[in-house]
């Protein structure tokens, strides 16, 4: 729902409700000519085109991690690289069927720089976004496997685990005391525990997908506020029911024993089962394809703050995409674990963008003699910025309770 309450800001953006349906979702000042915002390729992409690239801006490597929150709540973004950087050593050793002695194409920091070489910088350096819809499109159906999978494998593997004797004392280092008992293989309506603290991050930052929502307008073909909301509407419902629908039967099939990451709980059932394998290169191939998407408006919003009157150079287009890669590399292969990066970015970023900025940018924006400070739309923008600055410290309140808590435990530190 984030993109979705973004736009319902950004379409009031003239404080008027009674707004013609053809009306531009981006207002400007013609004078009888068409003006170009935020790109040189304004409206050239078809509509299945944008609903599969906003699609897959949502979709990201947070699927993975869904059946872990929903284990650690109850039922009731380099991070893309960081998933390849550690799943794509083990699909190469499972295809080799051999150990990893230490050898370079099972070196998972070898391995990002050559996907980041050979497929990823090569999308980035793509003219148009509209040219990426074909590998989201490719991507989502990727992901769409992952989800027939898991659902298929709830019906195939047995709770408890065969090895969940032996991996008490981790299962308990990682989830509440309570979760390893009789009623282990029951599901939990409503859980509190250590772990919940990171899950409302992955919660959150689930559906992020508003530095990806401009670009895709100004390509959109016969752009409109309806026609964009429909692109909006129709990608989140998917998205949701997607994750919704992995998260259920992920959880339903581990309960407690779901790991952060999901598809290393299902190599504890059998690291040499064919499906899982297949899954695990198919989510490889949609987390790279995703990549380039999240990297153009990152390049966009450089353009525009650095070269903000130049014309479209390709060597200025090719070096902020290289630069992007090599810098997302150079952390991806330098920061050991991505835990507690992702807690604290998703904790801060998330609420920022889906209930902050968006209520801040609408209450300053919009001129007092259209709509009051005391209007409804301005009450209602204050109230999601202050729900965002709630879910900001209470995030980042548990997760430092748990650093702290975790070292006297440990004996200080990880």
């Amino acid at each position: 729902m984030c993109c979705k309450v973004i736009f319902f800001y950004c379409c009031r953006f003239d404080g008027l409700d009674a707004m013609a349906e053809h009306e531009e979702f981006l207002p400007h000042k013609t004078g009888g000519k068409k003006e170009i915002h935020f790109t040189d390729f304004e409206g050239k992409t078809s509509f299945g085109m944008s609903i599969f690239n906003l699609s897959n801006a949502i979709m990201g490597s947070g699927i993975l991690g869904l059946a872990f929150a929903m284990s650690n709540t109850g039922i009731i973004l380099f991070f893309y690289l960081f998933i390849i950087k550690s799943e794509l050593p083990l699909v190469i050793q499972a295809f080799l069927d051999k150990e990893n002695t230490g050898e370079w194409f099972l070196n998972g920091n070898y391995l990002i720089i050559i996907v980041s070489a050979f497929i990823i910088l090569p999308l980035a350096l793509m003219k148009q976004l509209g040219y990426l819809g074909y590998t989201s499109g490719f991507s989502l159906s990727c992901m769409v496997f992952f989800l027939i999978s898991v659902i298929y494998k709830k019906f195939n593997i047995s709770c408890p685990l065969e090895d969940l004797h032996h991996n008490d004392s981790s299962i308990a280092a990682h989830h509440a005391p309570t979760n390893v008992t009789e009623d282990f293989c029951e599901a939990k309506m409503f859980t509190i525990n250590s772990q919940t603290a990171y899950t409302v991050p992955i919660l959150a930052f689930a559906f992020v997908c508003h530095p990806e929502v401009l670009p895709i307008y100004t390509e959109l073909r016969d752009a409109t506020k309806k026609r964009m909301q429909s692109v909006a509407n129709i990608s989140i419902l998917a998205m949701f029911v997607m994750y919704l629908l992995t998260a259920l039967f992920g959880y339903l099939t581990f309960y407690g024993a779901v790991e952060s990451e999901l598809l290393h709980t299902y190599s504890r059932v059998g690291s040499g089962d064919v499906l899982i394998l297949c899954v695990r290169l198919a989510v490889l191939v949609a987390v790279t394809l995703t990549v380039p998407v999240v990297l153009f408006p990152i390049r966009r919003a450089l353009l525009q703050i650095l070269f903000p009157d130049k014309p479209f150079h390709w060597v200025r287009h090719i070096a902020i995409a290289f630069c992007l890669v090599f810098i997302v590399n150079l952390l991806v292969i330098f920061v050991p674990s991505i835990r507690d990066i992702f807690g604290i970015i998703g904790a801060t970023s998330a609420p920022s963008l889906i209930f902050i900025l968006p209520g801040i940018f609408y209450i300053r924006i919009v001129p007092e003699e259209q709509e009051p400070l005391l209007s409804r739309p301005k009450i209602q923008a204050t109230c999601f910025a202050a729900l965002g600055f709630i879910f900001m410290v209470m995030s980042l309140s548990f997760i430092i309770t748990d650093w702290v808590t975790g070292e006297s435990r440990s004996g200080g530190g990880h």
